[in-house]
């Protein structure tokens, strides 16, 4: 049996597509279901069980017998949320209560860090655990991965096997129901679908031209597959945090320009201020080192961007469909 919490979310459910693609189908999804948005995320996919997350420890404690793996992907993943006691509960203290349930069972975990924790990338993008505790996220969502990712660290006591990965700027199919935190291909589509057009946003540091801020970003089914070929290489002595991008940085103007190839139509780009209560903790450039997760013999290629947002938009965007 394989747990997958946030099993609603956009990478959790995807992660669950996934994993009955290979007949696995003995999985059991924790989140709070609250979301008709997000439940049709769900739709179709092969289940042993929903579990709400406020019930998973109690029902947790009565089956861990059963349980093979976890993928702790559940959290509120809002950058511009600033309660920070609900991201201490829902991301920092929710996530010690995991590690601490995989100590006692003697179950292998993989949960869900962020790039996030990077801040303005004063110190890289190395997923180096040394760096990890001079790191200064710019907001309190990325301090709360980030507080985490320190506790991890120091723990005496760990999983048999646990891995934290740092997402980049994760794009692709089930991000529906996201709002605003959806990715920008997903917004570019909207956009040019409805108007022709696609406004970005405008540059307020000097060392980015307008469109030319660069993000780091990763296809959700590349994710998917790292995801996978954890489950199947447990090697303890691999135990730590990873990136997890494609390791090469694109410029906005570059995604939004595959967005308007993808839907065969002549671009039209214009931009506007950023918004004042995200500016100061806007990321300009972010771009994993992938060398550590190379280096634990994950050798597929990621998708290239173009590649990507052309197979997003195409045959799932264009049909409002589902991975």
């Amino acid at each position: 049996m394989i747990i997958v919490t946030g099993a609603a979310g956009f990478i959790g459910s995807s992660l669950i597509g996934r994993l009955n693609d290979e007949n696995f189908n003995d999985i059991i999804a924790v989140d709070d279901f609250s979301s008709p948005d997000k439940a049709k995320n769900l739709e179709g996919k092969k289940l042993t069980g929903q579990i709400h997350r406020d019930v998973f420890f109690e029902w947790l404690g009565d089956n861990q017998k059963q349980v093979e793996f976890i993928f702790h992907l559940g959290a509120r993943t809002d950058t511009t949320e600033f309660d920070m006691d609900l991201l201490n509960r829902l991301n920092l203290e929710y996530t010690k209560q995991v590690w601490k349930a995989c100590v006692e069972f003697g179950i292998p975990l993989v949960y869900a860090s962020s790039a996030a924790t990077y801040g303005d990338g004063e110190f890289g993008y190395n997923d180096d655990p040394e760096i990890i505790e001079k790191l200064q996220p710019l907001n309190p969502y990325g301090i709360s991965k980030n507080e985490f990712d320190k506790w991890a660290l120091v723990q005496k006591k760990s999983p048999y096997f646990w891995i934290g990965l740092k997402f980049f700027n994760v794009y692709g199919p089930n991000e529906y129901h996201k709002g605003r935190m959806a990715s920008v291909i997903f917004h570019a589509f909207n956009q040019v679908r409805a108007t022709g057009a696609m406004k970005l946003f405008r540059s307020h540091n000097p060392h980015f031209t307008d469109g030319g801020q660069m993000r780091d970003f990763i296809y959700v089914k590349d994710v998917t597959d790292v995801l996978y070929f954890l489950l199947h290489h447990r090697d303890k002595s691999n135990s730590g945090i990873y990136n997890l991008g494609s390791g090469k940085a694109r410029t906005f103007l570059e995604l939004t320009r595959s967005v308007f190839k993808s839907l065969d139509l002549p671009e039209n780009i214009s931009f506007f201020d950023t918004p004042v209560d995200i500016r100061d903790k806007y990321q300009y450039f972010t771009e994993a080192r992938m060398t550590k997760l190379r280096g634990i013999g994950y050798e597929k290629a990621f998708t290239s961007l173009e590649d990507g947002t052309m197979d997003y938009v195409r045959n799932f965007l264009e049909g409002h469909k589902y991975l």
